[in-house]
């Protein structure tokens, strides 16, 4: 049995796009085109591959098909990169990766930004936390992410980053207001807190070292890392930051350091285990940024 390669893509684009009718916008075709295939793919495959919902999403056999996909698009990205020597022109390939809003923030663009000067590809990119990135891994969304995971997720190969090293501040101007004394257990029971979202238990990990009641604070959900780190700054909350981005803020006065231990995650990249230049060339990118400004793990 042999898998139609144009058959596949339809699939995976169609998970993409998370309709048939943007699928098939993107694949200049109509929807009942892009629905024939598939159907053929299905009825070829004898499972069924996409649950049929909004967004439309993969089932398991769907999943392997999917990751055919894209790994078919990286091997033709590499032979029409070589054929370029000969005059042909090198295709743009989409690489999707998945990564934390902080390493977003921080220092995760300006290597994408090295590799699409040199390279025909763009970048789609999934944020998540650090801790649910490699489940992005195995489903097959993404090809590459940097992950608090040092397990190698099936058919991935897995490189050690550096950790991000999270502490504690407060705004300058509510410094005195919620902790007069420094940051007591009681001051830290009634000091709000700012989390990102309800999965973020840095701040319940940094109040537990600090033998403080970690459920007894009021918090704030600020589910983007820009404004996360402004909702310190503008004195909405404490929070932990990472020193990548609270470092201009105490330089200007803007926030102080409450003390207490650090808190350190440890980052890995982990990517699917095929060897292609472009892949290659990705994690030499990212790899090497991590490890320039991450702390050593």
């Amino acid at each position: 049995m042999r898998i139609p390669f144009d058959l596949a893509e339809t699939i995976a684009t169609v998970v993409d796009e998370g309709t048939l009718e943007a699928a098939a916008r993107r694949l200049h075709l109509t929807p009942s085109a892009v629905s024939q295939r598939i159907k053929s793919l299905e009825e070829l495959l004898g499972q069924v591959l996409l649950v049929r919902a909004k967004p439309a999403r993969p089932t398991d056999a769907g999943v392997a098909v999917v990751r055919l996909a894209r790994q078919a698009a990286l091997l033709e990205h590499d032979a029409l990169a070589e054929l370029g020597a000969a005059g042909g022109d090198e295709a743009v390939v989409s690489v999707p990766l998945a990564v934390s809003a902080d390493s977003l923030a921080t220092w995760f663009l300006p290597p994408l930004a090295r590799l699409s000067a040199r390279h025909s590809v763009v970048f789609e990119l999934r944020r998540d936390d650090q801790d649910f990135t490699a489940a992005l891994l195995e489903s097959g969304t993404v090809m590459g992410a940097v992950t608090s995971r040092a397990t190698p997720v099936a058919g991935c190969r897995v490189t050690p980053l550096g950790s991000m090293r999270y502490e504690a501040f407060v705004a300058m101007s509510a410094m005195a207001q919620w902790f007069p004394d420094g940051p007591t257990p009681t001051a830290l029971a009634a000091a709000p807190v700012v989390d990102f979202d309800r999965r973020d238990d840095l701040q319940t990990q940094w109040l537990r070292a600090m033998e403080a009641a970690e459920h007894m604070p009021p918090r704030h959900y600020v589910p983007a890392s820009a404004d996360f780190a402004a909702a310190v700054r503008l004195g909405l909350g404490w929070a932990l930051l990472p020193r990548l981005q609270s470092d201009a803020a105490v330089a200007a006065g803007e926030i102080v350091a409450l003390g207490g231990p650090p808190v350190d995650v440890p980052l890995f990249w982990q990517q699917w285990n095929l060897r292609t230049p472009l892949l290659d060339a990705i994690a030499a990118e990212i790899v090497a940024e991590g490890r320039r400004v991450l702390a050593p793990v």
